[in-house]
């Protein structure tokens, strides 16, 4: 649905994640998470963490991407949630490809060191070993 792998490397489909957050039923709950995304990612990984990892990767997904936050949030917040199932290297296909002051914004809101790279609506991101 929402990522592919190939070459044993994942790929998030950002406008798949959008178009189910537009379509998603909010809970009380589901709203908490959304506004305090990393609130989310803590509290519900154990409740989680047997079913299979790309199943998992998928809901954690859903719960922190929103359509009230820009892109260059919902990017950093999909690196974050990356970094947490230990992925240090994973693709988001975009809409669009991103401008320079965009890249710059998602890695002041990840706030360690991160190598992006884009190859037209492909961001390709690499977390180095030193960021975990």
């Amino acid at each position: 649905m929402s990522f592919a792998g190939y070459n044993d490397r994942i790929c998030f489909n950002y406008i798949d994640f959008l178009a189910a957050s537009c379509k998603k039923r909010w809970r009380f709950v589901d709203a908490i998470y959304g506004v305090i995304p990393f609130f989310g990612m803590v509290t519900r990984k154990s409740a989680v963490s047997e079913r299979a990892s790309s199943e998992r990767l998928k809901e954690l997904a859903l719960q922190i991407i929103s359509t009230q936050v820009s892109d260059e949030i919902n990017i950093a917040r999909l690196i974050t949630l990356a970094e947490q199932q230990h992925i240090n290297q994973f693709d988001i296909l975009l809409p669009y490809a991103l401008s320079g002051q965009q890249l710059s914004a998602i890695q002041q809101e990840y706030r360690k060191p991160l190598d992006l790279s884009q190859h037209d609506d492909l961001l390709s991101i690499l977390i180095p070993a030193t960021a975990h």
